[in-house]
C-alpha cells in the first residue's frame, strides 16, 4: 500500500480531520496522481451529514493534478502530465450503457470516486480531499493546456453535469435557454449555453443575481419571486436547466417551458411532484441527468479549452476545508470552493 495524507471523517465526527490515508499499489493500468486542486461539491456536504459507516469518509470527486507514476500497461499518459479526474473511477465496461460511452449510467452502477466499492478488492474508495489518488487510466483525462488547474477542477463534476443535458438537448444558436439557480452548477450552465450560441437567461429568486447573470453572458433575467416576471416568461424557453439544490416546486419552471420544450431537473436529487397538466399543456418534457460518460467529459474539456471556460472559484488551503463546507451550506460562495492540497506536503 501507498501512504498519503488527506481529510477524513469518522462516523461520529462532525468535522474533517487531517489523517494518514492508504492508497493501493499500482495495478498494471493504474495512474498515481498528485492532487493539486479539489473542488468542494454540495454532494460532499450531503455525504458528510449522512455518514454513519465504520469506514472513514474522504470526500472530493472533482480534482486536477499531475501524474507521478504509471503502471506498465498505461499507454496514454506519462509522468508529469497535467490531468483531471471526476466522480466516476470505474464501471463494468460491458453493459449497453458502458459500450456507448455512458459509464455514468452503468447497469451495475459505476464505482464512485469516494464512498464507492472497488471492483477488484471490494475496498471503499477514498476521495480527492487528499494529496494522492490512484485510478485506472480509462477514467483519467488530459487537462488541456491553457486551463487554470484550480478553476478547471469543478468542470469534472459540476461542469459535465450540466454539459451532458445541454448537448443531449441539442442546445445551439436557435435555442432559448434559461438556467434556474445561479450557483456552482448554474453559473457553468450559463457559460456553456452562451458559448454554444443560445439565447440565455437566468431565473433566480435573488434580484442581486441579475448583474452576475449579465457578467456571465446571459441576456435575460427572470426574478422568480415576481408574479409579473413569471407571467411574462410563460412558455418562453426551449430548455430550462434547473440547478436548484434544495426541494422546490417545479411547476413554475415547467410553466416557463415552451411548447415541446424540456425542463432538465439537475440540482435536487430527492422526490418531486409534478402535475400532469403542467406537462400536457404544450407537450412539455421533464428530464434529468447525472454526471457524464467518458466521451462527453473529454469533449467538454476540449470545448472549455477552445472557449476559455472554467469555473468561478474561491481557492482555499485544504486546512480550511471545514470552513468551506460551513460556508457552502450558507451559499456563501460565488461560485465554487476549490481546495489547494499543497498544504498537505
Amino acid at each position: 500500500m501507498r501512504s498519503t495524507l488527506g481529510w477524513s471523517a469518522d462516523s461520529d465526527a462532525a468535522t474533517l480531520r487531517r489523517t494518514p490515508l492508504e492508497r493501493r499499489d499500482l495495478r498494471p493500468d493504474d495512474i498515481a496522481v498528485r492532487i493539486d486542486y479539489c473542488g468542494v461539491c454540495h454532494t460532499d456536504a450531503h455525504s458528510l451529514r449522512g455518514h454513519q459507516g465504520a469506514t472513514p469518509l474522504v470526500p472530493g470527486h472533482e480534482f486536477t493534478g499531475v501524474v507521478t507514476e504509471i503502471g506498465p500497461e498505461v499507454a496514454g499518459f506519462t509522468v508529469g502530465d497535467a490531468v483531471a479526474v471526476g466522480n466516476i473511477v470505474d464501471s463494468c465496461g460491458t453493459c449497453d450503457m458502458c459500450e456507448v460511452g455512458q459509464e455514468n449510467f452503468c447497469r451495475e452502477f459505476p464505482t464512485l470516486t469516494y464512498g464507492g466499492t472497488d471492483r477488484e478488492d471490494g475496498t471503499t474508495t477514498l476521495g480527492g480531499y487528499s494529496r494522492e489518488y490512484v485510478v485506472r487510466e480509462s477514467f483519467v483525462y488530459h487537462l488541456p493546456a491553457g486551463l487554470n488547474p484550480a478553476a478547471a477542477a469543478p468542470l469534472l463534476c459540476a461542469g459535465v453535469t450540466v454539459w451532458e443535458p445541454l448537448r443531449a438537448l441539442d442546445v445551439g444558436p436557435s435555442t432559448r435557454v434559461a438556467v434556474a439557480g445561479l450557483g456552482g452548477l448554474g453559473h457553468l450552465a450559463v457559460k456553456f449555453a452562451v458559448a454554444l450560441g443560445a439565447e440565455t437567461s437566468v431565473i433566480s429568486r435573488s434580484a442581486d443575481k441579475a448583474e452576475d447573470a449579465r457578467a456571465l453572458g446571459a441576456t435575460g433575467f427572470v426574478l422568480s419571486t415576481d408574479p409579473e416576471q413569471r407571467a411574462a416568461a410563460r412558455d418562453r424557453f426551449d430548455v430550462v436547466i434547473d440547478t436548484i439544490a434544495v426541494s422546490h416546486d417545479v411547476g413554475p419552471y415547467l410553466r416557463m417551458v415552451a411548447m415541446d420544450g424540456t425542463l432538465s431537473h439537475l440540482g435536487y436529487l430527492g422526490e418531486i411532484t409534478v402535475q400532469t397538466m403542467e406537462l400536457l399543456g404544450g407537450r412539455k418534457k421533464l428530464s434529468s441527468a447525472g454526471s457524464g460518460g467518458r466521451p462527453a467529459t473529454a469533449a467538454m474539456l476540449e470545448f472549455c479549452a477552445t472557449h476559455g471556460i472554467t469555473a468561478d472559484v474561491e481557492v482555499l488551503p485544504s486546512a480550511q476545508v471545514n470552513a468551506a463546507l460551513e460556508r457552502l451550506e450558507r451559499n456563501d460562495v460565488r461560485y465554487r470552493f476549490v481546495l489547494d492540497m499543497s498544504d498537505l506536503d
